[in-house]
């Protein structure tokens, strides 16, 4: 039963999505890396979100919960600042240049070289990175769900890891590569509905076993009394994500992710106007308030429910999911999680494609080339990628903390780029070689922080997103320092492209407001800051 309500919903969201897609246009470079620019709001934002709830978020973030409690909501509740920020400050700005890459905009702003030097830092972490830890919370999280060794018969867990990733890995890479953007987001919109459905009865039937078969609010009682530390919003000093963290680096890699990440934004590019695009951006922000319910609230009902038994946290999820669920429903929700799994895959493995085509093979390697040609390399560079990736996944069994480790490695490229596309829009007059000192030296002084002993043990000491935000700053200032001695002769001027209406939509300062508003009324209610005295 479970293995067919598995079966029956995946190939319900693939026969849907060719049904919706196959006659787009795949062949230029518009069609396939931008949709044809004709998203609208309702798509950007299930895009959105189900690019980003993955299962290094599902697993990993709910295996921190398990561990720290609700303070790890900081990464759900903090990224809808920085979507409100992308709707009301970038995405203007980048429309108005009628970009597909982040990368492009740099070129447009700074030169070529700072393109260049943006695309290849994008493109290694993404292989190295990105790619395979999202292959690896996948096979993980789908292990944990479909006892996967029992129904392949495979030797080992880690036969079946393997198995697993080359599996999700596959399917993922035809959806990116055959499709192009529009594929990935209509089936990342389908899937989104499936993903927020099967979280929220997560939390449903999670509620009643920690009840006892009673009801939710008894549920939410029993946890209120039984475990009250783990119920605080604010996190103390030794936690996972300490209360003071929410104002550097927490904030800064989520404004990096939402604003500037090109596996995110791709699909705010294809958006058919400014209006669609920011109706789309706020309405992710307002649906990533409800996130806590689905990617916290399990890992600590699983710490009620089975801190006795030495359960790691990384599985805390998985058990739940097999303790709560009806066995036809443990098979949708698993069909709903390899949907997760495909959209972040798909979507990261179709920014890549989309960088190396116009980034590196129609910039540097042949200038000349056709829309045809430009489209096949990216498929062509897809495929190898996808196979990198699927080999250095596996090799991730052994981290405690996946979550964690993404963010800290995503530390290393998210804050040079970062502060070089802001300085860029904020400070016309600064040149490119300020640009381009700023990426190499944030990514080196970052990764001696990281992997240098002596520095990391200092690192260690004022916690790593302290850490980036002191880096941040510190680029920041070089930059607008080298502006003010030696500025561009002329100010850069930012043209409109033509390629979409960059009229804003009219209501997006009062929603804007209230979703601003509802972040600190959250983080209100569950607060108690006696923590940070212990």
């Amino acid at each position: 039963m479970i293995l067919a309500t598995f079966l029956l919903f995946t190939g319900l969201v693939a026969a849907l999505t060719w049904f919706l897609t196959h006659k787009d246009d795949h062949a230029s470079s518009s069609g396939y890396f931008l949709g044809g620019r004709k998203l609208g709001g309702v798509v950007i934002a299930g895009s959105l979100l189900l690019t980003n709830l993955s299962t290094e978020q599902m697993v990993g973030l709910n295996g921190d919960a398990y561990k720290d409690g609700l303070a790890v909501m900081a990464w759900e509740v903090v990224a809808v600042l920085a979507l409100v920020l992308m709707a009301l400050f970038f995405l203007p700005r980048f429309l108005k240049s009628g970009i597909a890459t982040v990368p492009q905009f740099l070129e447009e702003r700074y030169d070529k070289g700072t393109q260049t030097l943006t695309t290849f830092i994008f493109l290694i972490a993404y292989a190295v990175i990105l790619l395979p830890i999202i292959l690896y919370t996948g096979a993980r999280g789908l292990t944990e769900m479909l006892d996967m060794r029992g129904l392949t018969g495979l030797p080992s867990e880690t036969a079946v890891l393997w198995f697993t990733v080359w599996l999700v890995g596959i399917i993922g890479s035809f959806y990116a590569i055959f499709g192009g953007l529009r594929t990935v987001a209509v089936s990342d919109t389908l899937n989104g509905v499936g993903l927020l459905t099967g979280g929220l009865m997560i939390a449903y039937f999670g509620l009643r076993e920690v009840a006892g078969g009673g009801g939710v609010f008894e549920g939410l009682e029993v946890l209120r009394n039984s475990h009250p530390e783990k119920l605080n919003s604010i996190g103390g000093p030794e936690q996972t994500v300490p209360f003071g963290t929410l104002f550097t680096g927490v904030l800064l890699l989520n404004v990096f992710y939402w604003c500037t990440n090109q596996q995110i934004i791709q699909r705010t590019f294809g958006a058919s106007s400014l209006v669609e695009g920011q109706k789309g951006v706020l309405l992710t922000g307002a649906l990533k308030l409800f996130g806590p319910l689905y990617l916290v609230l399990p890992g600590i009902m699983a710490y009620h429910l089975f801190a006795g038994e030495g359960l790691e946290a990384s599985k805390a999820y998985g058990q739940l999911v097999r303790t709560v669920l009806p066995a036809p429903l443990t098979g949708f929700f698993a069909a709903v999680m390899v949907g997760a799994i495909l959209s972040s895959f798909n979507s990261a493995l179709n920014a890549a494609t989309t960088l190396f085509s116009l980034g590196v093979y129609k910039n540097l390697i042949r200038p000349d080339a056709d829309e045809t040609r430009v489209v096949a390399s990216g498929k062509t560079f897809g495929w190898i990628l996808a196979i990198v990736s699927m080999s250095l996944a596996p090799l991730l069994a052994g981290i405690p903390s996946i979550f964690s480790y993404l963010q800290k490695m995503n530390g290393l490229y998210f804050i040079p780029i970062l502060s070089v596309v802001l300085v860029g829009m904020l400070h016309r007059r600064v040149p490119a070689i300020a640009a381009k000192i700023a990426l190499v030296f944030g990514f080196g002084a970052i990764a001696v922080g990281y992997f240098v002993p002596v520095a990391a043990a200092w690192v260690d000491r004022i916690t790593e997103y302290h850490f980036l935000g002191g880096v941040f700053v510190l680029l920041v200032a070089f930059m607008c320092i080298y502006g003010a001695v030696r500025p561009l002769p002329e100010p850069w001027e930012h043209r409109h492209s033509g390629d979409v209406d960059i009229t804003p939509w009219k209501h997006r300062k009062w929603v804007s407001a209230l979703l601003c508003i509802l972040v600190v009324l959250i983080y209100g209610s569950f607060a108690d800051f006696s923590v940070l005295s212990k």
